[in-house]
């Protein structure tokens, strides 16, 4: 780096949704990913790869998860995604025909400027990337752009799961997906909600076959230390204390409702001063016994001025509001106007208008990134390091010019005198961090802490969590699989149906009410399909035969829930090193 720089800056995107493969298409499921694909992944690869034509590196991380990394790549999604970006153009042809017909000429041009949209959308998913979107983030890796990173394999919440050996299939599990899709393991994580624990003596928080006795629990960065993940990241709240500010409540009145619930039940460490959020820690458990892994924390400054709906620049009054929407096409034609007004209030949508927005708004964003860098260098002498993380689908998904501001703020920063754009994985290897500290519990829900995916109307479900698990591990212990290679068969598809029902996304989506009724349904369905596979391998290893019903049984739930085909039973069996 050179004598007048004082600091690093990366953008740290999280890509990430369930697995909805045969799990419904509209308005729950399949659409879910091809909204996020058409909005978020080919906008963003488009951004990034017209930033190397103009000569400039797009340096930054970003993480796909496991579970949608197999989405992406599976051959279902590729056909139903190009069905969908026909349909997206075709609704916006009818569209021009109904806004011609009443005379209304702006919605008209909007309805046109959104077919040429997806008809570019669909240009480049066939002729540019061959339908192969993994392929394509792939390719910036390997030309040492992304530092591509990985996170628990269906997005299980770590601090909550009940058996560590839940955790070290997560992960397992993860590096192992990483590794055929990426063509090489994964260094960093983001953990799922960024939910950590340290080791301690842990109690179930709820009745379940695990019973309420206190048991020792390994930390989960042990668990990244041994399968060789080098960093994670954290909330500013969980370094130094202070106030944890919730990346959600903004967005999710339901979730508003629910932490004043929880609010009187916080207690806010006080700030330690002394830690900073633009240095590097390392994190050790064990340190006696395990490597410890890095954290780069969420600055929370810059992260406000992007997360925030109502401040922040998603909620300015020209860009496009995402909640109003043109029936039956779903095309969008109004203006955010004011995050404060109802729906029938929104103003139509001014592209050329949104558009002046965006360079005022990066430049201001610019500005604050080497503001707080100047200001750590002239507190400390030290060269700093600011990470900016977000949820991947809120560049585009959320804010459609999203895609736009972060090829606009790399642009400016891609050439600063004093800030060093670069991916977190050059960040750890200039600034190699030495010193080792202890952080607690939490997350970065409101408050720092679980209550968003426990609570009264979650509780339930960690039951079944609970029992599953164990179960999972008893019937391991209990059969002879190792040499029986149908068994292995029947028990690899319930391991892939235990891995489901752990998704995080069931108590998050039940929580904010967004889709509740759909995450009930689809985690009760793995429940059901975990214990009935479960039982197909209890009768199969005694009989030593399968009826016809029960081999369709695990073929057909086979067909619909295939991820993963790398996993191993030993995982949930035992602990590769145990406590």
């Amino acid at each position: 780096m050179a004598k007048n720089k004082i600091g690093y800056f990366t953008f740290v995107l999280h890509a990430h949704l369930p697995y909805v493969l045969s799990h419904g298409k509209w308005p729950h499921g399949m659409d879910w990913l091809n909204e996020a694909a058409a909005e978020t992944y080919l906008p963003i690869l488009t951004a990034l790869n017209e930033l190397r034509e103009e000569g400039i590196a797009p340096k930054m991380s970003i993480g796909i998860t496991p579970v949608l990394t197999e989405q992406l790549a599976d051959e279902s999604f590729k056909t139903e995604f190009e069905s969908y970006l026909h349909q997206k153009i075709q609704a916006a042809i009818d569209d021009q025909i109904t806004f011609k017909k009443y005379g209304n000429l702006h919605l008209h041009e909007l309805a046109v400027m959104w077919e040429k949209f997806y008809r570019k959308t669909l240009s480049d998913f066939v002729g540019i990337y061959h339908y192969d979107l993994v392929g394509a983030f792939r390719e910036l890796s390997d030309a040492g752009y992304l530092d591509l990173i990985t996170c628990g394999a269906t997005h299980g919440y770590f601090p909550l799961l009940g058996l560590d050996t839940s955790i070290q299939a997560q992960v397992k599990t993860a590096v192992k997906t990483h590794i055929r899709h990426y063509g090489k393991p994964p260094r960093g994580i983001w953990l799922p909600e960024a939910a950590y624990r340290p080791r301690y003596e842990w109690v179930p928080p709820v009745e379940s076959a695990l019973g309420k006795k206190p048991y020792l629990r390994k930390g989960v960065d042990e668990f990244l230390s041994e399968n060789g993940i080098e960093y994670f990241f954290v909330d500013s709240a969980l370094l130094r204390g202070g106030k944890a500010i919730g990346v959600y409540i903004d967005r999710f009145e339901a979730l508003k409702k629910l932490w004043a619930q929880f609010e009187k039940q916080i207690t806010v460490r006080e700030e330690d001063t002394e830690k900073s959020p633009y240095e590097i820690y390392l994190v050790s458990s064990n340190p006696e016994l395990k490597k410890p892994v890095a954290i780069f924390t969420r600055d929370p400054k810059t992260g406000l001025q992007v997360w925030s709906g109502e401040w922040g620049y998603p909620g300015d009054s020209w860009y496009l509001d995402f909640h109003k929407k043109h029936f039956p096409g779903g095309h969008r034609y109004w203006r955010v106007t004011s995050p404060k007004s109802d729906l029938a209030d929104k103003e139509e949508y001014s592209a050329e208008n949104a558009d002046r927005r965006i360079p005022e708004n990066a430049d201001h964003f610019v500005h604050l990134i080497k503001d707080t860098l100047r200001e750590h260098h002239a507190a400390t002498g030290r060269i700093g390091a600011l990470v900016a993380p977000f949820d991947a689908e809120l560049f585009g998904h959320w804010w459609f010019e999203g895609p736009r501001f972060l090829k606009a703020v790399l642009e400016r920063l891609a050439n600063d005198d004093e800030v060093q754009l670069a991916n977190t994985a050059e960040i750890l290897d200039n600034k190699k961090p030495v010193e080792v500290i202890s952080i607690p519990e939490g997350s970065w829900g409101e408050g720092g802490y679980h209550y968003i995916w426990l609570n009264e109307d979650t509780s339930w479900t960690w039951s079944h969590i609970y029992n599953a698990e164990k179960r999972m591990t008893d019937i391991l212990s209990k059969l002879d699989w190792k040499n029986n290679p149908e068994l292995q068969n029947i028990l690899k598809q319930a391991a892939r149906e235990l891995l489901l029902l752990q998704a995080s996304d069931w108590q998050f989506l039940i929580s904010t009410w967004s889709a509740r009724d759909y995450a009930e349904m689809r985690f009760e369905e793995h429940v059901r399909e975990f214990n009935r596979i479960v039982d197909i391998a209890e009768i199969y290893a005694h009989s030593g035969t399968l009826s016809d019903a029960d081999r369709i049984y695990v073929n057909d739930s086979k067909k619909r829930d295939f991820l993963f085909p790398d996993l191993e039973l030993k995982w949930w069996q035992n602990l590769e090193y145990p406590v």
